[in-house]
């Protein structure tokens, strides 16, 4: 219940590590007591086949259980735990595995140099041990040697094992940081298709639905009209709507990098003509004025961009200003910048229906393609200029 209460307020995942490390330290706690109990009961036996027995046996099996007893602790307090494991060494051969993995721990959880103070407290505690209780057959010089020796690599196995786990922890957090950053960048990369996807679509449908609202409204509020302009109109909507599709399927050729497209390439400034009659066959006066000869020579981006600001102006016209007339003026050269500019009067909306977030779109449009597209409405006309480069 104490656990539940003071984890509170936390958050999952911070409760959940948290909860995972006090695991791992319970885990850790009893590898620990479970090595320094069978190091503990290895000297002890060694030192029995050695021919040690009644009290100085009794008295090293008690020192050891001690050590092992302290053992634990070194996951608190780890160096002064260690330190008093090193003492005991200097009494009983029976502290030493406990001892040694005090060594350990403290080259893993303190800075290098607490850990060599440690071992040297450690390796002073040996050599008071082989001077009153030497170990038979190996001279003293010999013992130093060993202890030194071993005390160093105690210190040197603890330090490699904390710089692997530190680096493990490293690389674990950079994998999930990379992952995280992948994961960033994919939503990114959907965000912006799922704009583009849009912003085709807007450009393909909105002219081709306005002309179909146009004549349905036509033949809404003129039921009186002859067989013969009923059935103009609704030549007039089919052929429209087929040409909708048409370019749908285009625009979904090039959202999916297809380089031929099946359907025929998607329309550019040469199709303005076309583009230009379908807005006077529905009832909008269009003129088409300027310097600019040859359409055909703008290059395809370029063109492509054109032709869908005039497409959207000629759009926005049918729809807030209907029955008004257009002027488009073109103009540019190569080298230099392609300038279209297209007024209309401001008349009363048609209420066709619209996102109105076409020209959002289109802005977004000539800016990525390195131009600038200004719209405004002043002394009844609604003006819109756009500048794209014309590479020589």
């Amino acid at each position: 219940m104490s656990t539940l209460v003071a984890g509170r307020g936390r958050r999952p995942g911070r409760t959940l590590t948290i909860v995972f490390g006090e695991v791992q330290c319970a885990r850790g706690r009893v590898a620990l007591s479970a090595a320094a109990a069978g190091g503990f009961v290895a000297t002890a036996v060694g030192e029995y086949a050695s021919g040690v027995t009644g009290v100085p046996l009794a008295a090293d099996i008690a020192l050891g259980v001690l050590a092992c007893a302290l053992a634990p602790l070194l996951f608190r307090w780890p160096v002064p735990t260690a330190l008093a494991l090193m003492v005991l060494t200097a009494f009983g051969q029976t502290a030493t595995p406990p001892a040694s993995i005090g060594v350990i721990q403290t080259a893993r959880r303190g800075p290098l140099g607490v850990a060599v103070g440690v071992a040297a407290v450690g390796v002073a505690g040996h050599l008071v041990r082989g001077l009153w209780r030497p170990t038979p057959g190996l001279p003293y010089a010999w013992w130093v040697v060993l202890v030194v020796v071993g005390h160093a690599a105690l210190v040197g196995g603890g330090a490699l094992a904390e710089a692997r786990r530190a680096l493990i922890v490293s690389l674990t957090e950079r994998a999930r940081r990379a992952e995280a950053e992948q994961g960033r960048r994919v939503a990114e990369a959907r965000a912006a298709e799922r704009t583009r996807i849009a912003r085709e679509m807007h450009d393909v449908l909105a002219h081709r639905l306005s002309l179909l609202a146009t004549y349905a409204g036509a033949l809404e509020y003129r039921p009186d009209s002859s067989p013969e302009r009923i059935a103009q109109a609704a030549g007039v909507i089919r052929m429209t709507v087929h040409q909708a599709l048409d370019e749908l399927r285009g625009v979904i050729a090039v959202l999916r990098d297809t380089e031929d497209d099946p359907e025929g390439p998607l329309p550019t400034l040469t199709e303005l003509p076309e583009l230009v009659e379908e807005s006077r066959a529905v009832g909008t006066a269009v003129e088409v004025v300027g310097d600019l000869a040859d359409p055909a020579a703008v290059p395809g981006p370029t063109g492509r961009a054109a032709y869908r600001i005039l497409q959207e102006a000629l759009t926005n016209a049918r729809k807030h200003a209907p029955g008004n007339p257009v002027r488009i003026e073109l103009g540019g050269e190569p080298g230099a910048r392609l300038r279209i500019e297209v007024v209309n009067r401001v008349g009363a909306p048609a209420g066709a229906p619209g996102t109105g977030t076409g020209l959002v779109g289109l802005t977004e449009r000539v800016r990525l393609a390195g131009g600038r597209l200004d719209h405004r409405a002043a002394e009844g006309e609604f003006r819109l200029s756009a500048e794209l480069p014309w590479p020589a």
